[in-house]
């Protein structure tokens, strides 16, 4: 809902992530600068071929969203100096950045901006936007212009993640970062309740257990955390269905498939720990931000979350990095996967997409340069060594992962059980949100009332997730 901070707004609305680890309000950040109609560039124009490299003497102006703001001075100071470096091999080429003090995707902003065509020429999204991006007709298909010569790493990004950003066989964008969900862990209340902190568990039955001898640690101390309000339970509902190889939308995006065994073991084992075990603390109706406070003050045990929620406690709520590991989500069939990513605007010149390729790849998409310069990030102060982004594969992941371990800012050990057991990343389901809320009210049921009725509150959201479905 988040991302890093905020993603998860929207990311469950997933932050979601969060890493992720950024964010400023879209419909703040402008309209392209240029006047460009599409019929052409700013200047000189390159070749006519989509799959030629961008000529470096071809002159554009590009505005570009997210730049940080001032508040962020490492991150604008990196900014400013990957513009440099950039035009060095493309000295025709002006970026335009575009930054607001809140946040980069606020949706009733995000979707104001694209009922208006006033997005940026390359502007920020998160996975799941693709759909309501394309019935706005707001990006354009860069296809051809993606090739191992635009983007020589190409080969090496995750095809998975890649499919995210792809509609009918068409690429629509390119990827800033990506997460799969996993079991956070507080380290040392494992370690006071005498388990294991380098093996979080792996099932629903040893969270269970793991839960209740945190719990017993007494003096205000939950052993499980969940959400159950703000879109972010009805989330959080569908990554423990992924977890158990379920699901909460059928694969033909018509109808709910929660109401059935898998559903029913996924809350009534939320229901026995908050209940029968008093493991999950009395306080519920719980949003993004409140667990990560519970967890950060050692108050809470563990709980389902992105790698960035680790950097955004450390930088926003002053815990240590040493107080947190991580494992993969228990049950291990699946695990709930998003990202963030940009997508260029519909409409503009095939030269000021080609710049656009360009800027991406050399900011997001080239290993030890732009945001994978993880020296320089130690360097400024930023967190190196969380497990995301983690959309490489092969010489490029082997590459990355050294170096993020060589410059880590953080005991990266921790999070070894995570990242030596990978669980395939799933998407969230169509009408997220809209599923979500409906959702909500599945997890709040369980988590506020004791004697809540299983069969009942997931036939009742059955009935309503179906007539969301029923209006895409």
């Amino acid at each position: 809902m988040r991302s890093a901070r905020l993603r998860r707004t929207r990311r469950p609305v997933a932050v979601a992530l969060v890493s992720a680890l950024t964010l400023t309000a879209l419909a703040a950040c402008g309209t392209s600068s240029s006047g460009d109609n599409g019929n052409g560039g700013d200047g000189a124009s390159g070749s006519s071929d989509p799959s030629a490299p961008l000529d470096p003497k071809t002159k554009v102006t590009l505005t570009i969203d997210c730049m940080p703001p001032a508040a962020k001075a490492a991150e604008l100071k990196e900014w400013k100096e990957d513009v440099a470096e950039f035009n060095k091999t493309y000295p025709n080429v002006t970026i335009e950045g575009r930054s607001t003090p809140g946040q980069c995707l606020e949706p009733p902003r995000f979707t104001a901006m694209l009922k208006a065509k006033s997005q940026p020429d390359v502007f920020y999204t998160y996975f799941t936007d693709l759909p309501q991006v394309l019935s706005e007709d707001g990006a354009a298909d860069i296809s051809a212009y993606v090739t191992d010569k635009s983007v020589p790493l190409l080969k090496d990004i995750d095809p998975n993640v890649l499919g995210s950003l792809k509609q009918d066989g068409k690429l629509y964008g390119l990827p800033t970062s990506n997460y799969t969900m996993g079991l956070l862990i507080n380290r040392k209340l494992f370690k006071d309740a005498g388990l294991d902190a380098d093996n979080p568990p792996r099932t629903w039955e040893e969270v269970r257990s793991a839960a209740k001898k945190i719990a017993a640690l007494g003096n205000g101390v939950a052993g499980f955390g969940e959400y159950s309000a703000g879109n972010t339970g009805g989330w959080h509902f569908t990554a423990q269905m992924y977890s158990l190889g379920g699901d909460v939308v059928d694969a033909s995006g018509t109808k709910a498939a929660f109401n059935n065994e898998l559903g029913k073991q996924v809350a009534r084992n939320l229901h026995a720990m908050r209940w029968e075990d008093d493991s999950m603390g009395k306080t519920q109706l719980l949003k993004w931000g409140d667990l990560q406070k519970q967890i950060a003050t050692d108050k809470l045990g563990m709980f389902l979350a992105a790698p960035d929620d680790i950097a955004y406690m450390v930088q926003q709520l002053g815990a240590k990095y040493e107080n947190f590991g991580m494992g993969p989500i228990p049950g291990g069939r699946n695990t709930l996967a998003g990202g963030n990513n940009y997508m260029i605007k519909k409409g503009i010149s095939p030269d000021k997409i080609k710049a656009a390729v360009a800027w991406l790849n050399f900011k997001n998409l080239t290993v030890g340069k732009g945001q994978f310069d993880w020296a320089r990030s130690k360097a400024d102060g930023l967190p190196v060594g969380v497990p995301q982004p983690n959309f490489w594969l092969n010489a490029s992941k082997s590459t990355d992962d050294a170096n993020r371990v060589q410059d880590a800012t953080m005991p990266v050990a921790n999070f070894k059980s995570f990242m030596d057991n990978a669980v395939a990343g799933k998407a969230e389901p169509p009408k997220a949100q809209e599923v979500y809320k409906v959702l909500d009210n599945v997890m709040s049921g369980l988590l506020t009332n004791k004697d809540a009725d299983v069969d009942k509150l997931l036939a009742t959201a059955e009935t309503q997730v179906n007539q969301v479905l029923a209006n895409q």
